[in-house]
């Protein structure tokens, strides 16, 4: 029984540690860059995606999104 608590903890101790990394680098490198034209968007492979009331963005190969100029 204590070995399944000691697990226990180390396994939430592990997921917390996970969920603080992923929402630090989330908070330092946004996913959204810099503007960018369509041509270049179309040029660098990227697909260009309308969003409602939001304009339209150029998603790229790597995952990152650019606003359209």
């Amino acid at each position: 029984m204590r070995m399944r608590r000691i697990l226990g903890l180390a396994l939430a101790a592990a997921t917390l540690v996970g969920v603080s990394a992923v929402g630090a680098g989330a908070a330092s490198s946004p996913n959204i860059s810099p503007n960018i034209s369509r041509d270049d968007c179309t040029a660098a492979g990227g697909q260009i995606v309308a969003r409602p009331y939001a304009g339209y963005v150029c998603t790229l190969p790597d995952g990152t999104t650019q606003a359209i100029t």
